[in-house]
């Protein structure tokens, strides 16, 4: 068994929106006992990715989809999908707007995730039970305390699988 289960919080924002949220994930991380690495996109590296034992990835909503220096990450990293294999994967977004495209946004980020391998999950049912956590513009404090929620999952399904 690892000694030392690690989730990987990787981000992009432009406004900050979406930076605010991805702490909110981090400290659910934390409280679900595992070791956290907070990273944008511009700071991410290769090593952030195989050292982990999930992956929680958060953009804002453009035209539905993640930020292409989101999707970057992926492709760019595309070599490293046989060793993510097996690990936990969850999303999150921010959006402008109240049907702005957050859920479709989430689905672009699990469908990464799928191809990579990963074992998928949403927020909790004590959050919203769906995608993953998404707010509009700045997270409130419903979304901030699911962004916790959905963080704690998946410190816990890593810890559970390693």
């Amino acid at each position: 068994m690892k000694e030392n289960t690690q989730v990987l919080v990787l981000y992009y924002s432009k406004s900050g929106n979406t930076r605010k949220l991805a702490e909110a994930v981090a400290e659910g991380v934390v409280s679900g006992g595992a070791e956290v690495v907070v990273r944008s996109t511009s700071e991410v590296s290769r090593d952030d990715f195989l050292s982990s034992d999930g992956l929680i990835a958060g953009s804002p909503v453009y035209f539905g989809v993640m930020a292409a220096d989101l999707k970057k990450v992926f492709d760019d990293f595309v070599a490293t999908r046989r060793q993510m294999e097996n690990k936990v994967g969850a999303a999150f977004a921010t959006g402008g707007h109240p049907s702005g495209g957050k859920e479709t946004t989430m689905l672009s980020i699990l469908q990464c995730m799928l191809i990579y391998g990963m074992i998928i999950v949403g927020d909790p049912m004590d959050a919203s039970g769906h995608y993953g956590v998404a707010c509009e513009k700045l997270p409130d404090s419903g979304a901030t305390a699911d962004g916790r929620k959905l963080g704690h999952r998946v410190a816990e399904l890593c810890r559970r699988l390693s």
